[in-house]
């Protein structure tokens, strides 16, 4: 294991390019039309989650993670480094900041917001029952809340809500965004605050709740709009330890 970041940027890259030529995933985005529920497009984040949880217990999986701290954490200690808090927000800004731009991806606002509202929802409810309920110590034992990897599975569903912003402007846009995530889970492990289980399942968590929010919005505007006054809605969010809630209001 001689390059594990390149690894796992390709591995990461892997994902979203077969992602991209999918079934289903090369259409054009309508919230008018009910679609049916992507069993095909949620097997690989589903087997990413898999591979976590089975990693909790399997002594050679187990091993995988060991040899993989050795690797980027030795005894020989090294600076970390605090971007990984900001770069798994990244994906996310990017959205909106091409559309600043000038650059418009699926969605427009409104829409664009409630979905990433949803998957963060979706993702946080994930992650925070997924630390509860595994307690796995961290490498650097500082607390057991070790999987899934939060930051991890923020940064591969801001991924995923860029490439189904702009699938259909550029394919490029995709690549740049699980890149990005790809880095933040990296850095996790080399600030040895997760094992390599964590940031494989982490990034199966985010790429899992945004395509949920994108199979769920439609069925939430049809309820929106049956509603006489403009909802606000509530979403519950967890990164890094902090919970908090973030409102979406509809105008």
């Amino acid at each position: 294991m001689k390059l594990p970041f390149p690894i796992l940027l390709v591995l990461s890259l892997s994902v979203q390019v077969c992602r991209a030529q999918s079934p289903g995933t090369m259409r054009q985005d309508s919230l008018a039309v009910k679609k049916p529920f992507p069993k095909y497009q949620i097997l690989i984040p589903a087997t990413m989650i898999t591979y976590g949880i089975v990693s909790i217990k399997n002594e050679e999986l187990k091993e995988v993670n060991s040899n993989m701290k050795e690797e980027l954490w030795t005894e020989r200690s090294h600076k970390q480094l605090s971007i990984d808090n900001y770069l798994q927000w990244a994906p996310a800004v990017a959205v909106y900041g091409l559309n600043a731009m000038g650059i418009k991806g699926a969605h427009n606002f409104r829409d664009r917001t409630i979905i990433y509202g949803l998957s963060t929802a979706i993702m946080s409810s994930i992650v925070f029952t997924g630390k509860s309920i595994s307690k796995e110590w961290r490498p650097d034992g500082s607390n057991s809340y070790s999987f899934p990897s939060g930051h991890t599975a923020n940064a591969f569903a801001a991924a995923e809500f860029l490439r189904r912003e702009y699938k259909d402007v550029s394919v490029w846009y995709g690549v740049a965004g699980y890149a990005v995530a790809a880095t933040t889970g990296y850095l996790r492990m080399y600030n040895n605050k997760h094992w390599l289980s964590d940031v494989v399942a982490g990034a199966g968590v985010g790429i899992l709740s945004t395509d949920l929010a994108y199979y769920l919005y439609p069925s939430v505007k049809r309820i929106f709009e049956k509603k006489k006054n403009k909802p606000v809605v509530a979403v519950p969010f967890y990164s890094g330890g902090a919970v908090g809630v973030s409102l979406v209001y509809q105008f």
